[in-house]
């Protein structure tokens, strides 16, 4: 008896799905061509594409930029484990979307809410969203970074505007070029600290005191340096400014 239960239990969705069929599997073509899909698959798609939001988040926001500036500056300080790792995600997180939100805005009013309202097609959407991501990393990118990777491409003379630039070159250049930025930024972080070890390790050597590490006693006064100065609304600050925000 049991048996004969769960043998319907089994069998009566089987028959009721091959009557009606699976709608998570309809694709709907349009006239120019393109194809719309169901709700489910759709579904499906944007959950398979999560699992790329970490690479598009630092190969194409100011993210990588930032959380290279803010470790070259622990580093210089002398500090090792502070400000933590999760602390300065989250600061390199909240800064890339303080940093990105004219440009996710422009996504919102073309490309988004669009979609949302069924006035243009997944297809046309996501074309839609690409052009102000586009534009974001063009203004950041150098032309030589652009010019090396579409050398190693080999699309040298096919390529009639910067509008027609593939991501595929697009994108590692623009992470080259934000790398050269951001070890340019780190390095003039990192010469004022400098010159405060260079003179605790000189006071040190003149007093005789060879056997004391001069990290020790130059910490405290880069920490009391920084904060004078304000440090953290500086860094924040240069970090904006260099994205013309």
């Amino acid at each position: 008896m049991i048996r004969f239960v769960l043998l319907f239990i089994l069998l009566v969705p089987s028959l009721s799905w091959a009557e009606v069929g699976l709608p998570a599997v309809k694709v709907i073509t349009n006239a120019d061509g393109s194809q719309d899909y169901t709700v489910s698959l759709q579904i499906l798609f944007i959950m398979t594409a999560l699992t790329l939001l970490p690479a598009a988040l630092m190969m194409m926001t100011s993210f990588t930029r930032i959380v290279i500036v803010l470790a070259i500056l622990r580093q210089a300080i002398g500090l090792q484990q502070t400000p933590s790792n999760q602390i300065m995600l989250g600061m390199a997180l909240f800064l890339t979307l303080f940093i990105m939100t004219p440009t996710l805005d422009k996504v919102n009013a073309i490309a988004l809410q669009p979609y949302l309202n069924e006035e243009m097609t997944s297809v046309q959407a996501v074309e839609a969203a690409s052009m102000p991501m586009r534009d974001f990393m063009l203004a950041q990118t150098r032309e030589d970074d652009i010019a090396l990777f579409v050398k190693l491409a080999g699309r040298e003379g096919t390529i009639e505007s910067m509008e027609a630039l593939p991501f595929t070159i697009l994108m590692p250049a623009f992470v080259t070029s934000e790398l050269k930025t951001a070890f340019q930024i780190g390095f003039m972080i990192f010469i004022p600290f400098l010159i405060v070890d260079m003179v605790v390790a000189s006071v040190l050597m003149a007093m005789g005191m060879m056997m004391l590490s001069p990290v020790i006693i130059s910490l405290p006064f880069k920490i009391m340096l920084f904060v004078m100065v304000d440090g953290w609304a500086m860094i924040m600050a240069t970090l904006a400014a260099s994205f013309g925000i």
